[in-house]
């Protein structure tokens, strides 16, 4: 039997030694605190600020609160319509790291477009799977923030890919070619039924547009002929006289006023 015990271990001078300082932190901080008040936002909404403003409707401090804390009617913005475009910046900000470390890396750019279109599917499959818990059936819809960043998420691999001059000058990028499609599609003339698609003449009088501004006007504008289009695409129950009534107004969306 050897009772020879084995010499002590030498050390690598290499490797970090406890009171080594840590290798400096490679994320950006901007985009870390962005995020993290993004999520500030988004849970506010639990808060429910705006019963304490209908308790104390003289407070304008609580009015201003519950104002970021709620959707605009239509016309405007606060801080609470900014939370779903910039959890969608985020991603695009996020995934231009990570294509640029996957190319260091020398992954395959097929496997990359691959996975890029496997996390679309599962973000938009996630979206829709909570918007349907408590529903007869799967409940197809794509206004929640999950499935909207699922169905952003390829053309943003495809724009992350490119230079900034490239991607400035991609199909459907630049906002000249938004507004002159938008310009392009009549709008509502004075004959449409409003109604039919849901908005009130009260909602008109307070927040109706007119001249250029009326190609956004509310359940009668190009967004809302092709969301029309598309949801219309998926099983659903049978609609309301009024969401009925939205379906064929999307095929004759051309033929609209003037």
């Amino acid at each position: 039997m050897n009772d020879e015990t084995p010499p002590p271990a030498v050390p690598d001078p290499s490797a970090p030694g406890p009171d080594s300082p840590r290798p400096a932190s490679r994320r950006l901080g901007s985009i870390d605190a962005y995020r993290g008040l993004v999520m500030f936002l988004m849970l506010g909404e639990g808060l429910h600020l705006c019963r304490v403003s209908r308790a104390l409707p003289e407070s304008g401090f609580w009015s201003f609160l519950c104002h970021h804390q709620s959707h605009v009617p239509w016309i405007g913005c606060s801080l609470h319509d900014l939370i779903q475009p910039s959890f969608s910046f985020l991603v695009g900000t996020a995934m231009v790291f990570s294509l640029a470390s996957r190319q260091a890396r020398g992954s395959n750019p097929a496997r990359v477009a691959g996975h890029a279109l496997w996390r679309s599917l599962v973000l938009v499959l996630m979206g829709v799977f909570l918007r349907s818990i408590g529903r007869s059936q799967t409940y197809w819809t794509f206004e929640d923030t999950l499935t909207q960043i699922g169905l952003g998420y390829p053309f943003l691999f495809l724009l992350g890919g490119r230079s900034a001059a490239r991607a400035v000058r991609s199909p459907g990028f630049h906002p000249v070619r938004l507004l002159a499609r938008l310009r392009a599609v009549s709008r509502a003339g004075a004959g449409f039924d409003h109604g039919a698609v849901g908005v009130s003449q009260d909602f008109l009088r307070e927040h109706g547009l007119s001249g250029f501004a009326a190609h956004w006007q509310k359940n009668s504008n190009l967004a809302w002929a092709f969301d029309t289009w598309w949801l219309n695409l998926f099983p659903a129950k049978p609609r309301s006289p009024t969401t009925a009534a939205v379906m064929p107004r999307s095929v004759s969306f051309r033929r609209w006023g003037p």
